[in-house]
């Protein structure tokens, strides 16, 4: 539910997320998260909006835990923090 209000949020389409989500590079590793291991997937849609994806693998599946566009003060550049 998070994910999907904050691609509501930041108007991102299913399109746009998977686009970014094949072109993108994973940006952070967290190995010792709560939910168990995930990454930060940064990734431009084909229309150049650039795009964070936050997954991980559960029950052997990946699962998108949220997506938004990254923006100041928490970050710089679509690859680094504010």
């Amino acid at each position: 539910m998070h994910g999907e209000q904050e691609r509501q949020n930041d108007n991102l389409s299913i399109a746009e997320i998977e686009e970014a989500f094949c072109n993108g590079i994973i940006l952070e590793q967290y190995e010792n998260n709560k939910r168990g291991e995930s990454c930060l997937v940064a990734g431009f849609a084909n229309s150049g909006k650039p795009v964070h994806i936050v997954c991980g693998k559960f029950d052997g599946e990946l699962a998108i835990i949220t997506v938004y566009i990254p923006t100041p003060p928490k970050f710089k550049n679509p690859y680094e923090r504010g």
